[in-house]
């Protein structure tokens, strides 16, 4: 494991706020304008303070050119797979192709069954995420009908489209052994988080990817990494979180990219976002993305 010579893409995640929206549009075009490549925003639908993700992500692509946006990641206990693939594939033909979708399986169980969802252990999870992923593709595979019959999910005759306007990637928010083979074998992409999957954990989580897609016959490489990183820009570092100064952040993230494998990193700022988000386009990014293609040459 290492670098996987991926192309590096670099983006921003906003918390959705109902009480933030302006900011957030703000940060949106902020990003868009900036050069950025990506938008990730979290989906916790039972969140009373949080407005629906997928409808924000629509806001904000009307609003933006370049950037591409993605649930990071959907919660797949309160959406039927075809409504996922329907929406996903609308969201990227409204967009000319900038819509790509995170996936996850499910957590926060208590919440999801407030709102009327199911409540399942791990290996249940596992398997509805499995089939929820292939009847995604079925919906964006171009076949005038489709059928599957599965424990948690079946569609029946079904007739999917609008196609995407690009082949939308695949990306699960996965830490556990199993659901990481499943990303090796099934999946486009991989997202963890900082706090979840700390740098010290990467090296055995990225292993147990490599491993489903040796199973699978794929080549590692193919799959992306993307890692959230939850943190500030300053000029101390903290006990409570992932923070320093510029050059702590264009060597570290440069070593997550060369070391652990990630080529996709997502910054989610803490403190003054607008500020926090100026300091990473116009000093953080450009020099790791320099960095790599030094180290690589």
């Amino acid at each position: 494991m290492g670098d996987y010579g991926r192309r590096i893409e670099l983006g921003l995640s906003v918390v959705p706020e109902a009480e933030a929206i302006v900011e957030i549009r703000a940060l949106a075009r902020q990003a868009d304008e900036a050069g950025l490549d990506l938008l990730g925003i979290q989906d916790h639908p039972y969140q009373r303070r949080f407005v629906e993700t997928w409808a924000l992500i629509a806001d904000l692509l009307a609003r933006t050119e370049r950037l591409r946006a993605f649930p990071d990641v959907a919660n797949l206990p309160l959406r039927l797979p075809a409504m996922i693939a329907k929406q996903a594939a609308s969201l990227d033909l409204l967009s000319s192709g900038r819509f790509e979708l995170g996936l996850g399986a499910g957590a926060q169980w208590e919440a999801i069954a407030a709102m009327g969802g199911p409540s399942r252990g791990g290996r249940e999870a596992l398997e509805a995420l499995e089939e929820a992923i292939q009847i995604i593709r079925l919906c964006w595979s171009g076949e005038r009908s489709i059928r599957f019959d599965g424990r948690h999910y079946s569609v029946s005759g079904l007739h999917p489209g609008p196609p995407p306007a690009h082949p939308i990637e695949i990306w699960v928010g996965a830490y556990k052994p199993r659901i990481l083979g499943l990303v090796g074998r099934l999946a486009d992409g991989w997202v963890p988080s900082l706090p979840y999957a700390p740098p010290p954990v990467v090296p055995e989580l990225q292993a147990r990817v490599d491993a489903g897609a040796a199973e699978a016959g794929r080549d590692p490489a193919e799959i992306r990494r993307v890692y959230n990183l939850i943190g500030e820009i300053a000029e101390q570092g903290s006990e409570d979180g992932f923070a320093g100064p510029v050059g702590f952040w264009i060597e570290t993230l440069t070593s997550f990219v060369l070391e652990l494998g990630f080529d996709t990193l997502i910054f989610w700022p803490r403190g003054d976002a607008a500020r926090q988000l100026a300091l990473f386009t116009e000093e953080v990014a450009p020099a790791v993305r320099a960095e790599v293609e030094r180290a690589r040459r």
